[in-house]
């Protein structure tokens, strides 16, 4: 029964809590478009499209590769018994 002077006071403190997070989420705008979000993404862009880069490109003209070469591995030691 003395557990109830504990819960009763914390219940009451968290549902004043839980209402003032809401309220704040209701005045900030977070409520205001619920499917504009999710419209948007289904919907193109009005865009023009962008210049598509050429896809063959001659040897002459790509430029030098400049990537490291893979790392070489050591050789493995054959175990022999």
């Amino acid at each position: 029964m003395d557990i109830l002077y504990l819960l009763i006071p914390l219940s009451v403190v968290s549902v004043f809590l839980i209402g003032v997070a809401f309220w704040w989420s209701v005045k900030s705008g977070q409520f205001d478009d619920l499917e504009g979000p999710a419209h948007r993404i289904l919907m193109d862009d009005d865009e023009a499209p962008r210049k598509a880069r050429p896809t063959a490109v001659e040897e002459g003209d790509r430029p030098p590769d400049r990537r490291c070469a893979p790392a070489k591995k050591p050789p493995r030691e054959s175990s022999q018994r």
